[in-house]
């Protein structure tokens, strides 16, 4: 038989958000927990997370945040072991780390490209097999991973950013193609534009003035897209959807 606390942990749901940065991850964070998910959310330092988690917590949610490399195997695999022992059964899980950086071919190192494959690509690979592990004998879940213009196509200065994305992009394939007839949701969205950041805002004012003309994603408009992923009915799943402005040449 369950005792008491089993039982209260089979009724809760989290969602974990590798790479909760400021903005997209942040966002997404808050929209589960609005619905009552609890949010466990990464970064490389725990402090930058604290306003996330103080946010939701005024809101009314449950958040925890947890400092980890998502480069990591071993630091993956306790993170997952954690929130599955300690917190809630994981129902959503997403991958979120950027790593977008911008080289001249003849400048990328072989650090600089295996860091930016590490972080954007290793990194999703280590989160989807080990949320996949805890969901499929429960025979539900989402797992989404965030994707990029470069991961359709590659340009100049961009080589190692636009190769870690499509590696990415080619994982999420493989394991929808695998999970969903086991009633696991793999989803790769496509963020196709600029983002309202900080970073956008110091160092694309041209495009940032576009915001009021909803020339630019918004963050919590991300987070309701993938909201909505989650809610699909297994009948009419998505597995790749691209997110842009209105604007945007495509």
């Amino acid at each position: 038989m369950q005792n008491s606390k089993e039982t209260a942990m089979n009724d809760k749901k989290a969602i974990l958000v590798i790479g909760a940065g400021d903005a997209t991850g942040g966002a997404i964070a808050r929209r589960f927990a609005r619905e009552g998910y609890i949010a466990c959310v990464t970064r490389r330092t725990e402090e930058k997370l604290q306003p996330l988690l103080a946010d939701i917590r005024a809101s009314g949610g449950e958040a925890h945040g947890f400092a980890s490399d998502a480069r990591k195997e071993d630091e993956t695999i306790a993170l997952i072991e954690k929130i599955e022992r300690d917190i809630a059964p994981i129902e959503v899980a997403v991958f979120n780390i950027g790593a977008n950086v911008r080289f001249s071919i003849l400048d990328t190192t072989s650090r600089v490209y295996q860091k930016v494959w590490e972080m954007a690509c290793f990194g999703g690979f280590l989160m989807g097999r080990e949320t996949a592990k805890v969901m499929l004998p429960r025979g539900r879940g989402t797992i989404i991973f965030t994707g990029a213009t470069a991961s359709l196509r590659g340009r100049e200065g961009f080589a190692a950013f636009a190769g870690a994305k499509h590696a990415l992009r080619a994982l999420a394939q493989s394991m929808a193609r695998e999970l969903w007839p086991q009633g696991i949701h793999v989803a790769h969205p496509i963020i196709d534009g600029a983002i309202d950041t900080e970073f956008i805002r110091s160092n694309f004012p041209e495009r940032y003035r576009v915001k009021d003309q909803h020339g630019i994603l918004s963050p919590d408009s991300i987070a309701e897209a993938y909201w909505q992923i989650h809610m699909q009915p297994r009948d009419a799943w998505t597995h790749e959807t691209e997110l842009r402005p209105w604007l945007e040449t495509w």
